[in-house]
């Protein structure tokens, strides 16, 4: 064992308690009770797995003072305790968020931070040393609200926030927003706030991990970017990469809670070595939703301008959103919040303005649309104020000012094909659009809203000019076909879509390909499960490899025919002459000549998104290879006596570019409206005392309000196939875009159904009441923000529009008056 694997107290004491005797198997047998190994034969003595349990803070904000061990070293099974001491060194998400400890040091931030951790013979026993351990806390004012964060810049949750408690703010200006609102014959601003949510995965984060012999450890986990644990437990541990290895075991669930490295990974690593036993450690329902990285909350100011006629000229969009304690991946969620905007409808002239707060509370990341429902929420509910006060039906509307396919936002981002209109006019006809909208008895309604989203992101975590993903292939004499990736399955279907784009090049059966997936030593780098960039791009790299290898296949199998490569046909796990499709050889043939006349057959795909059009500073987060598209039309039945707000049918169609497995595809469909569903009618965290103690109001899944099948809407899904020119076999992303849409259009439903906005997610029963209540007073009928904090946000950055000539880098000088007059600062 290494240096560091001593006893603990109380294991030397229960060894000095036996007297080992007897037979060999008989000494063997009590040397395992004592040591906690298992015996599997007389001379092979295996160590028994340990149960590991973390401390976690009781408060929200607290210096360490000091923390006593001692007497949950002593208890009985037992085998290590662990402070923050023993790994000091940082760790995150982003390069730029290296921002937290496996277990803290010298301040806790937030209810459920881990300061300690105990390894024992089993779980209860864990449970009880924790319980065992003192800590001294020294209270520190504590954040719970965007409010307060901005007015409270001491004390400061982390140091290098860009300003008090800010974590990050951005201002761009693309075209000059306050010249082209100035033409604007229909000036409209609006709020909204969009409550944070988590993912509720079925499955809780687990994780084992085990040292070896010869100094390498092995971790697996429920997790979606073993790429990235990899990369932090090599770092926090100070370890050589090469002698460690992740693998992503089947998942139950992630929709983004399991994107980033967490604390209990790290830790089962570092008490794995120190043991020298596997050690694992499986979380609570509780302990989930403190760790949480789930949807921000996130309060909107949407200002548009438009001529009479319905033509957008410019929009003014800024957000705020609580990031809780951590950084995670809150950078890249907060310029989400204003990149997308753009990629539906024509904006020639945008503004974005946003900043991210730290409060001491878990911390938020990535969930399902990562950053982009909250402010699609609030265009598309602002889009059906504008089509009101312009006399628009808002689906006719949204038709006619689609931004065209093939070609460059104002944001500088570049559009593939665009199959929004189709979406738009087909869950129109098919869910009775002209004959409902506005024409249902009062309590009834229907709304719609559209959105789009990324097919992966167009860079990579950490940037540099290597492959987002890559593919090996082996091809087996008996006609069998391995295929190795990093990419994980977590639900999502990525392994069935890897085999399908390998059999569909070779000609061969998805049953004939064995998949292995998310494992850093046997698969070649993928950058993991988010973004909806698997399909896209282990795709692409897969296509590339299968190309490769029947390239191969081909050239040994020509020679043997006698007749050109290219007259080959793969196809029914033969490989043919196109001419003479009697002649040829089954697969297995084929790779059997290849490997005659070259040795072992085998290829290599990868691939590398194209490059951004946008130069700036910023620019980074918002391209993608391509971009799908979804429209949803929801009926809804509001009650309003009690404000409760039924769902009973959603329409809804996503152009999906090329269905590779149209019944996955559907499945993503649907489970995306049952998410978006939760969290427009009732998903939520909120907190106990929110200003002091910041407790989960609601840590379960049974008081955690989410649809059960009862709620459950009817969905009719459409998939709209118009092929993506970038994508593999025109495919594009289903896994999280579908989502987008349905909060808005439950929203805008509520609207038709009984005249008031409930402008904010949840739309709660107590927010519709109230909402009905003003309407009856006379008074705005709407629920939601009333206003808006006056944070000063850098000056922003000019840019300009491809349209103005720009070069999709920083102006040195605002537009001349040809292409939007003179600018002035803002």
């Amino acid at each position: 064992m290494p240096n560091d694997q001593t006893a603990t107290a109380g294991e030397t004491r229960a060894a000095a308690g036996y007297r080992v005797i007897g037979t060999p198997r008989q000494k063997v047998d009590a040397v395992a009770k004592v040591t906690g190994a298992l015996r599997f034969a007389d001379d092979l003595v295996l160590p028994r797995m340990l149960h590991c349990v973390l401390l976690r803070s009781p408060l929200p904000h607290a210096r360490v003072v000091r923390i006593d061990t001692s007497r949950a070293a002593a208890l009985a099974g037992v085998v290590a305790v662990m402070t923050g001491e023993a790994l000091p060194i940082t760790f995150g998400i982003l390069p730029i968020t290296q921002d937290e400890h496996a277990l803290c040091i010298e301040r806790v931030r937030f209810v459920g931070d881990p300061v300690a951790a105990v390894a024992a013979i089993d779980e209860e026993t864990a449970r009880a040393a924790c319980d065992l351990i003192d800590v001294e806390y020294e209270a520190l004012p504590s954040i719970g609200s965007i409010e307060q964060a901005l007015t409270t810049p001491e004390p400061q949750i982390h140091d290098y926030a860009d300003a008090g408690n800010v974590h990050k703010h951005v201002a761009l200006d693309f075209g000059g927003v306050d010249d082209a609102m100035q033409k604007a014959d229909v000036v409209r601003e609006d709020l909204f706030f969009y409550e944070g949510n988590t993912h509720l995965a079925m499955e809780q984060h687990a994780a084992l991990a085990e040292w070896s012999a010869d100094g390498k450890l092995t971790l697996w986990s429920c997790t979606q970017t073993p790429h990235y644990v990899h990369r932090a437990v090599s770092k926090v541990l100070s370890m050589n990469p090469a002698h460690v290895r992740v693998i992503a075991t089947p998942n139950g669930g992630g929709f983004g809670g399991k994107s980033d490295p967490f604390n209990h990974e790290i830790v089962v690593a570092a008490l794995a070595r120190r043991t020298g036993r596997p050690v694992k450690i499986c979380l609570t329902r509780e302990e989930v939703f403190y760790c949480h990285r789930g949807r921000h909350p996130t309060l909107m100011r949407i200002k548009t301008g438009v001529t009479r006629d319905g033509r957008i000229l410019a929009m003014d969009f800024s957000s705020l959103l609580d990031g809780g304690a951590y950084g995670s991946y809150g950078v890249a969620s907060m310029y989400y919040t204003g990149a997308l905007q753009t990629v539906t409808y024509q904006v020639p002239t945008y503004r974005f303005r946003g900043a991210r707060v730290f409060t001491n509370k878990p911390p938020c990341g990535p969930k399902r649309g990562h950053g982009t429902p909250q402010p699609r929420f609030a265009l598309e509910c602002h889009l059906d104020k504008l089509a009101e006060q312009l006399g628009e039906d808002p689906a006719a509307w949204r038709l006619r000012m689609l931004q065209p396919p093939a070609s460059v936002t104002a944001n500088w981002l570049r559009i593939g094909s665009m199959g929004l209109g189709p979406c738009i006019e087909t869950v129109v006809r098919v869910s009775g659009w002209a004959e409902k909208f506005r024409r249902l008895p009062f309590g009834r309604g229907v709304g719609i809203a559209c959105s789009s989203y990324i097919s992966g992101a167009g860079l990579p975590i950490y940037w540099n000019s290597m492959p987002h993903s890559s593919v090996q292939l082996k091809l087996d004499r008996s006609g069998g076909v391995a295929a190795f990736c990093g990419s994980t399955d977590i639900g999502q279907g990525s392994d069935s879509v890897l085999a399908y784009c390998v059999a569909e090049v070779l000609g061969i059966e998805p049953a004939d390909i064995r998949v292995v997936t998310g494992d850093t030593d046997l698969a070649p780098v993928d950058l993991g499960s988010y973004s909806s960039r698997v399909t896209m791009m282990t795709g692409h790299a897969a296509i590339q490899a299968a190309e490769r290898a029947r390239d191969t296949l081909a050239g040994a199998v020509a020679v043997r025919l006698g007749i050109p490569a290219d007259r080959l046909v793969f196809a029914d796990r033969r490989v043919f002459d196109a001419q003479d499709p009697g002649r040829g050889v089954s697969f297995a043939e084929a790779v059997q000549m290849a490997e005659t006349k070259q040795g072992a057959v085998g290829s290599t795909g990868s691939y590398t998104p194209p490059k951004s059009p946008g130069r700036f500073k910023g620019a980074g987060v918002g391209p993608s290879p391509a971009y799908s598209y979804s429209c949803a039309v929801a009926e809804v039945e509001v009650d309003p006596a009690t404000g409760i707000v039924r769902v009973p049918k959603v329409w809804i169609a996503h152009d999906i570019g090329q269905a590779i497995n149209p019944i996955l595809a559907i499945g993503q469909v649907e489970g995306s409206v049952y998410m978006g569903l939760g969290e427009a009618l009732m998903e939520e965290m909120t907190y106990r005392d929110a200003e002091r103690h910041m407790v989960h109001h609601h840590p379960s899944m049974l008081e955690y309000k989410t649809p059960t099948t009862l709620e459950m809407c009817d969905v009719e899904s459409y998939l709209i196939e118009e092929a993506e020119p970038g994508g593999p076999f025109g495919a594009k992303e289903v896994g999280q875009g579908p989502l987008l849409p349905i909060p808005p259009a439950v929203a805008n439903a509520v609207y038709d159904a009984v005249g008031v906005r409930v402008d904010e997610v949840p739309c709660a029963p107590h927010a519709v009441l109230r909402a009905l209540r003003d309407k009856t007073r006379g008074k705005e009928p709407r629920h939601g923000p009333s206003s808006f904090p006056d944070y000063a946000f850098p000056d922003p950055t000019l840019i300009l529009t491809p349209a103005q000539g720009g070069d999709g880098r920083e102006a040195d000088h605002r537009p001349h008056s040809e292409v939007g007059g003179p600018g002035r600062g803002t």
